[in-house]
Parts: C-alpha cells; structure tokens; sequence
C-alpha cells in the first residue's frame, strides 16, 4: 500500500545554490511526523515545496499515491494539505471567529446573488460555517476570545487562533512551521497536547518544524533530521535523540 505523503529525491536550487538536495521521506498516515535541523539546514523549503509555494527543480511529492509535483498552492489546499507559516499570517484586524470563517470557507462555492438577497440556502451555510468556526476555537481553548480582535490576543493566543483556522478548512495533512516559536515552556506543553488530541479527533497526519526538541520528542512519531539540505539521520525519537550525526550538527562535535 502505498504510503499517504511520499518526497522522492526531492531537489530545490535557487541560482545555482541547492538548498534541498535529494531529499526523500515517507509520511504514515495519521502519524506525526518532526523535520529537524538547525537554521540554513532547508527544513523550510521542503515545506514550501510540499505547498506549493516552491516547484522542486526535480523529484516528486505524492499525497495518497496522486503525484502533486508543481501544483498551485490553491490547487493543493483543495487537496487538503494546508499550512501555517513562522511569522503570524492572521487577519489582525477582523475577530477571532472572523479569522477563523474564513478557513472554514475554502470548500464553500460561493453564491453571489444568495449573499446579496439573503437566501435561506445562503443563512443556512453562514450559520453552520459559525458553528464549525466555533467548535475550532473551543479546541483550541479560545473559545472565550471569539469577538476580541485577532490583533489584540497574546502571541501564544494567537498562534492557537492560527490553528483553529486552518483546521476549519478540514484538511488531510497539517504542515506547522514552527508551532511553538515564541511559546513560553506551559504554553509549549499545551500546545503538544492540543495537537495530540486534534490529530485524534480529525484522523490527520501531521508534519511539523520545530527546533523545540521537548516538543519534537513528546510529539512525534516519527523524525527527520537535515542538515546542509540533506537528510542525515532518520527514525524514532530515541534513535534520534542518540544519532552522532545529529548530535554533531546541533552541538558541533563528534560523540
């Protein structure tokens, strides 16, 4: 069987510079999957790839054996891979449920006449995005906040609130960047539980960056490790933990 998210040989060059160089991985369906490395190593491009945002110079993404190689990043999310970014991508000045209808919408056809006149079709559907946007936020413990301005939320508040966005577009594959960048320790620990429980509830697969090991090893079930690129060790959380080269690359020397 075939497996849900396959890179093969992936490569990414930009003037002559390769940033990601063949580089191959396999995603289980339903697992949590961690992309480790530290700063330069590429672990962003292959995500950038994987959306669309980049075209790999060679190599192939196939999501659930479909090769998706090159297709607009609106042509993928209709696929069910969305994404969050490292710096905060929020509507900062519309609500908490606002930001969050509008994830919710992605798979809605649009009617024009039905929102000008106000059909019962079109309330029907604005009612049910409301309640499914809500249920997000109650996930996500942000319930409270709905009718706050997005802006006005704390950081780790709002990187919650990116959450529950993208998970109202109902996706497959959840790609984070750095979920937990700016995140003090408690809100970390939150943070792995929340995607624990989410990962349950959704059936997703998940891919993540992340250079918080506690929350790479509490999290995933799976790990890549990269550095200059490439892929230098791959495995469980303890064989990682334990990899020489991976130690090597983030400490600067041999064990």
């Amino acid at each position: 069987m075939a497996a849900f998210l396959e890179l093969q040989h992936c490569q990414m060059t930009f003037k002559g510079l390769q940033a990601v160089k063949e580089f191959s991985a396999t995603v289980e369906q339903g697992s949590i999957c961690g992309l480790i490395g530290t700063n330069g190593a590429g672990k962003t491009t292959v995500i950038n790839m994987l959306s669309g945002v980049l075209t790999p110079t060679s190599g192939k993404i196939l999501l659930e054996g479909e090769d998706i190689t090159g297709l607009r990043p609106d042509q993928i999310a209709q696929k069910g891979v969305v994404r969050t970014y490292q710096n905060l991508r929020l509507f900062q000045k519309m609500t908490v449920l606002e930001n969050v209808v509008i994830g919710a919408q992605m798979h809605v056809k649009s009617n024009f006449l039905g929102s000008i006149i106000g059909t019962p079709a079109y309330r029907r559907t604005e009612r049910e995005l409301r309640e499914k946007s809500l249920h997000m936020l109650e996930l996500m413990g942000i319930a409270d906040h709905a009718e706050d301005i997005a802006g006005s939320l704390p950081y780790g508040l709002q990187r919650r609130l990116e959450i529950a966005r993208i998970l109202a577009a109902d996706p497959k594959l959840l790609l984070l960047d750095e979920p937990a960048a700016g995140m003090n320790p408690q809100e970390s620990l939150a943070l792995v539980e929340m995607l624990r429980n989410i990962r349950k509830e959704f059936d997703l697969t998940i891919l993540l960056i992340e250079h918080d090991m506690k929350v790479i090893m509490g999290l995933c079930d799976y790990i890549y490790a990269m550095a200059t690129g490439e892929v230098i060790a791959h495995g469980l959380p303890e064989e990682i933990r334990k990899d020489p080269k991976v130690i090597q690359a983030y400490l600067g020397r041999a064990v």
